[in-house]
């Protein structure tokens, strides 16, 4: 059997805490065309996401 739980208590608080942000890269493929990368990465790491995925 699956444990009791209430609402706004017990995990919800981590996951709280954890500010999102969605990040969208170009890069240009071939016959000059671009494609696009998503991801939904933490809020602190997005400059270190856009560094490592610039061309």
């Amino acid at each position: 059997m699956a444990k009791k739980q209430t609402f706004g208590t017990g995990g919800s608080e981590k996951s709280a805490d954890r500010r999102m942000a969605k990040v969208i890269v170009a890069k240009k493929t071939a016959n000059n065309k671009y494609g696009y990368k998503e991801a939904i990465i933490e809020q602190d790491e997005v400059q270190d996401f856009i560094k490592a995925n610039k061309e």
